[in-house]
């Protein structure tokens, strides 16, 4: 028996009539999404692997904090996608790329599990558990290329709002579930179990990826698309339509923010806040909040919101907290000024400190969004070539303004160096006005 339809009341007529199906662009996209995020929340595990889980691990069995700190350098394969970039472009499907890397991920995890990360007393290490975890970082490299160029063709242009909603956020689950949901099961499983449960999330979403109707419709770029084997590729990359514009902007539009959140914890917990109040609010509450700003970032671009406009308001809000931060930087530095428990500085700092992870999402989207929207602007062989590099630029400001926020405090006072910030997080608000055309 066939099941019956579902009916709505006609308020015009007060007689039952079928319900209208669904939009078919809606059950489209949806099709498309559903996959894209699946895939973007395992890309997520092995950064909050890495950034969450391994370095608690590492430090209870013995490491000193110097070589728990350089195991970041096994993130240097993120840096360096643009040299298999040209690769993933021209041979191949996405899929295949996509399963095959996704698989390889699931088999380094299998191999980890046989391989305890360091022994009580052990000076650094293991060089064994060292190039697995090398190798694990090169397979999600890879399948990031492979994911963003599925992503840059298999979305329309009314559809990168909530794409890039979906990829910031699942991404971001995906460290969170890795580096505090795994990092909770750790009284309960051991490194081999963990491993194995990692492996086994990895190859379930190979299988499902090679299944998936929305992958599988995807043809790969004609022959006659794929670029030709030159010295010139870098001027093919820069010669599409704003990439020169677009590269400014990703180098710099974070460096403020990414100086704010590095220095402005730790000048709390210097001013009195605990340890572990300090982690829950810059941990899972700033989590939340980045992902609730990713998410209204892209229910505003769903609704039509061109990204320039709403890139221009929310940096103009961002700049506005930040300069709220700096007037609470200076108000602690002031006198009898404190953090006590119930106090509402205390209340204000934390707030604010929210606040710029909220509309630090929010950024995030909308520009991630204006990436993808210059991508598709280049050759269809082309674009998850041109896609990584807009990324890996990205990246690169990010980590260079990270890294050297605490020397330019050490140098300038923290003072100082927040109007430093301010300077820095206005400059991309000038630099919209001039973006070309193409993007507009």
């Amino acid at each position: 028996m066939p099941p019956r339809p579902a009916l709505n009341l006609d308020p015009a007529t007060r007689a039952w009539a079928p319900a209208p199906a669904p939009a078919p662009r809606l059950l489209a996209m949806r099709g498309k999404l559903l996959p894209l995020a699946g895939l973007y929340l395992v890309q997520g595990l092995p950064y909050g692997l890495q950034s969450g889980l391994l370095p608690v691990l590492l430090r209870a069995r013995g490491l000193s904090l110097t070589r728990v700190g350089l195991a970041k350098a096994l993130y240097a394969p993120w840096l360096f996608k643009l040299v298999w970039a040209p690769l993933v472009d021209t041979r191949g499907s996405p899929r295949a790329w996509l399963t095959l890397s996704t698989a390889a991920l699931g088999l380094v995890c299998g191999l980890l599990a046989s391989h305890p990360p360091a022994t009580a007393g052990q000076a650094g290490l293991p060089v064994t558990v060292a190039g697995l975890l090398l190798l694990l970082n090169l397979a999600a490299a890879v399948q990031d290329v492979a994911l963003d160029m599925l992503a840059v063709r298999l979305l329309e242009p009314a559809e990168l709002g909530p794409g890039n909603t979906v990829q910031v956020v699942a991404y971001k689950l995906g460290a969170v579930l890795a580096g505090g949901g795994l990092l909770a099961l750790v009284p309960t499983l051991s490194w081999p179990l963990l491993f194995l449960l990692l492996a086994a999330t990895y190859w379930l979403a190979a299988a499902l990826t090679w299944v998936a109707p929305a992958l599988r419709q995807l043809p790969p770029p004609l022959p006659s698309e794929h670029p030709r084997h030159t010295l010139h590729l870098g001027q093919d990359l820069l010669a599409v339509p704003g990439t020169l514009w677009t590269v400014g902007f990703v180098l710099t539009y974070k460096l403020g923010e990414q100086g704010t959140s590095a220095l402005f914890p730790l000048l709390l917990l210097d001013c009195g806040i605990s340890t572990p109040e300090l982690g829950l609010w810059n941990g899972v509450g700033a989590v939340a909040c980045s992902i609730a700003g990713s998410s209204l970032g892209g229910a505003l671009l769903a609704r039509r919101r061109q990204p320039l406009p709403l890139l221009k308001s929310a940096l103009q809000f961002r700049l506005g907290g930040l300069a709220c931060q700096t007037a609470l930087l200076f108000h602690l530095d002031s006198p009898g000024a404190s953090l006590a428990p119930s106090t509402v500085l205390r209340g204000a700092a934390l707030l604010s400190l929210c606040l710029q992870h909220f509309l630090g999402g929010l950024v995030t989207t909308t520009t991630f969004t204006l990436m993808m929207r210059c991508s598709q602007l280049a050759p269809s062989a082309l674009q998850a070539t041109h896609y990584s590099l807009l990324a890996t630029l990205e990246l690169l400001g990010k980590l260079l303004m990270g890294t050297l926020a605490g020397a330019l405090a050490d140098s300038l006072g923290p003072c100082l160096c927040f109007f430093v910030f301010l300077a820095l997080s206005a400059a991309p608000m000038l630099y919209l006005g001039l973006v070309p055309n193409t993007l507009a």
